[in-house]
């Protein structure tokens, strides 16, 4: 179980980002965050992979304080990172990446398992350079391919995992959206704005100006963001929901 208490966080020139966010994410759930561009969605994900650290507050993984923990401390505690805009590794191929992800060798029938969940044809991609050639969803699918071949991981975070996806493999990250919602021992934590993926969250938790605006199950927060959707703004904010 994830649990957030009290975290703020602020820009470098003392701008308050997040303010006093209070939250959790109970096992083998998938929640979704959402909100205005702006509001801080990125900023907690990165608070919660590791990547910032809080001005205040607590971060609980499993009743255990991570608050302290870099990404690299709470990468072996079980928590997994999907950048919203993925790292290029000059010289590292896709092999090696999934591969390093994993923590162990990969079979083609494995590779071809992880990167096929993707709409990668492993054929094509295993032997390719995570660099520059790769197109930004090319990139993108990969650095969520590298989060699927984690298999000591279970909290899955994924901050915009639609970005730079065609609407093919779009519905193909649905399925596994779905796969790891029925598997009931990992927790999903995905930053996104599409209402496919709104539909299938456990729990919707929607940020805004640094706070938490509303969170709870799908059935009585996704009516109250969809409920003037002809605008496409959001009745709890008065503000562009779906950017």
């Amino acid at each position: 179980m994830l649990v957030l208490e009290h975290i703020a966080w602020n820009l470098p020139d003392g701008e308050p980002i997040l303010k006093d966010i209070t939250l959790t994410v109970p096992d083998g759930k998938l929640a979704v965050v959402t909100g205005p561009n702006g509001g801080g969605k990125t900023s907690l994900a990165k608070l919660i992979a590791g990547l910032e650290k809080p001005a205040a507050g607590r971060i609980l993984l499993d009743g255990v304080d991570i608050t302290g923990l870099d990404i690299t401390q709470r990468a072996k505690k079980g928590v997994a990172y999907a950048f919203q805009q993925p790292v290029r590794f000059k010289g590292l191929s896709v092999r090696d990446l999934l591969e390093l992800a994993a923590g162990n060798p990969l079979s083609d029938q494995e590779l071809c398992t992880i990167l096929g969940q993707v709409g990668l044809c492993a054929q094509d991609y295993t032997d390719r350079q995570v660099d520059a050639s790769l197109s930004g969803g090319e990139s993108k699918r990969i650095e969520i391919a590298t989060v699927l071949a984690r298999k000591d991981a279970n909290l899955l975070i994924f901050d915009e995992p639609e970005a730079g996806i065609d609407l093919w493999s779009f519905s193909g990250l649905i399925d596994v959206f779905q796969r790891i919602k029925s598997r009931k021992q990992d927790s999903a934590l995905i930053i996104s704005h599409q209402e496919r993926i709104l539909q299938i969250a456990d729990e919707i938790i929607v940020i805004a100006d640094g706070e938490v605006r509303s969170a709870g199950p799908r059935e009585q927060i996704l009516p109250t963001l969809l409920g003037d959707e002809k605008t496409g703004r959001c009745p709890l904010e008065g503000g562009p929901l779906y950017e």
